[in-house]
């Protein structure tokens, strides 16, 4: 039988270390190393929870949070450490999310930062963050960043180059025989870089724009500018609009008519990819081309994407919102996950580090595959361009099936062919 000799001094080398360990652990800086360490990881933001975009800020949200409950089910991040929110509603406004963003910073002290949702209350925030030197995880903000070129900006966006958007759009148009371009936009942040690109892709394809008019933010009646519009006889009508805005426009139209030389209307009216506001316009929808980011087809399910759908669904009916959250949850469940699998492999919470890894990497999520250009957007777009078809009134599950929103951007996600004259396809 053998027998298990220490070598000289290892016992008490044990000892030693176990009664330092224990010293150490009983000293104010030990009881702080320690607390830090089991103390939960704070994702700070601001949220609309209220005003016009309240209604793409629950849904965001609840995608975030069931994130947060996920990676806390399976023990949290670096060893154990729990997730935790801390949320503001900014109300839809500009105006709030600095002092927001200041507080969560220097006040409540978070971890790490995640945008509001939309490009207004995103907008003002950006040059404190970058001054900050901290990384900032976006919300489907449009191009906030092509100012303020900060290099810790990551947008869980879709949308890709600056031009991509207005290059699909107008891409249907002119193979379905547009030759001119009409172009509506509010006069704010978001539509307003819309419709720059717009121009710009239009102006280096010789496409005629016969009609551009930006409206007041808070313009409910669309009637005038709609008849000035149809008076100039354009090919494609490109819309950049609110939720507010999308709705008074779509009736409108409906009430005045656009014209028969219209091949496609739509393009970038934000608020036709959430529920509440399709099971409203019912049917007023039929023959709108439209920018989305996620639509019940076979090909944009990615692991974990039917399950997450199945609980946000039961969640979202339970929280009274968005019961379909196609449109932004799942790209808030995305945030988390760029979040979880660079904390993963940095380690750590620094923040220079978790902005390289996020820049150097591609990074699988429910939404599929996300890689960043050098700007913090998309390398490449995934923006679909889907035709709203055989929309019935009053009927939000209908949007549930594949076909109601046939695909026409990109190619490897096409499930139809557009549907031309507008006048025509709205029957």
């Amino acid at each position: 039988m053998s027998k298990k000799v220490s070598k000289p001094g290892s016992i008490s080398r044990r000892r030693l270390l176990a009664s330092a360990g224990a010293a150490i652990a009983a000293s104010p800086l030990g009881a702080n190393l320690l607390q830090a360490q089991s103390a939960p990881i704070r994702i700070g933001m601001s949220m609309p929870q209220t005003g016009g975009l309240a209604g793409g800020g629950k849904a965001s949200l609840l995608g975030i949070e069931i994130w947060r409950d996920d990676v806390n089910a399976k023990g949290g991040l670096l060893g154990g450490r729990k997730v935790e929110l801390v949320v503001y509603d900014d109300k839809s406004s500009a105006s709030e999310t600095p002092a927001i963003y200041s507080k969560l910073i220097d006040i409540d002290k978070v971890d790490l930062l995640f945008a509001p949702y939309a490009t207004v209350p995103t907008a003002p925030i950006m040059p404190m963050v970058k001054q900050r030197g901290l990384l900032l995880i976006g919300n489907f903000s449009f191009q906030v960043n092509s100012k303020v070129g900060h290099d810790m900006w990551f947008n869980n966006a879709p949308w890709g180059p600056a031009d991509s958007w207005a290059t699909s759009y107008l891409d249907i148009g002119q193979k379905a025989g547009g030759k001119s371009m009409a172009l509506l936009s509010a006069d704010q942040e978001f539509a307003q870089n819309l419709a720059k690109t717009a121009r710009e892709v239009a102006t280096k394809r010789n496409l005629p724009i016969v009609f551009d008019q930006a409206y007041p933010p808070n313009t409910v009646e669309f009637s005038s500018i709609i008849r000035a519009l149809k008076a100039t006889k354009p090919d494609i009508v490109y819309v950049a609009s609110y939720p507010p805005d999308s709705t008074g426009i779509l009736r409108a139209v409906n009430e005045i008519g656009i014209g028969d030389s219209v091949k496609v209307f739509g393009g970038g009216m934000v608020g036709l990819q959430f529920g509440a506001v399709m099971e409203n316009m019912g049917s007023l929808l039929n023959g709108v081309v439209n920018y989305n980011t996620w639509l019940p087809e076979k090909s944009m399910y990615f692991e974990g994407t039917k399950e997450f759908f199945d609980k946000y669904t039961k969640r979202a009916v339970e929280a009274k919102i968005d019961p379909l959250g196609y449109y932004l949850a799942p790209f808030g469940y995305a945030s988390g996950q760029l979040t979880e699998g660079a904390i993963s492999a940095v380690g750590s919470l620094d923040q220079k580090a978790l902005a390289k890894y996020l820049r150097e990497n591609t990074h699988k999520t429910i939404v599929g595959p996300i890689a960043f250009s050098s700007d913090g957007e998309r390398k490449e777009t995934a923006v679909l361009q889907a035709q709203f078809r055989g929309i019935v009134d009053k009927n939000i599950e209908q949007f549930r099936s594949a076909g109601k929103q046939v695909i026409l951007f990109p190619d490897n996600l096409k499930s139809g062919e557009l549907v031309a004259p507008f006048e025509a396809a709205r029957t």
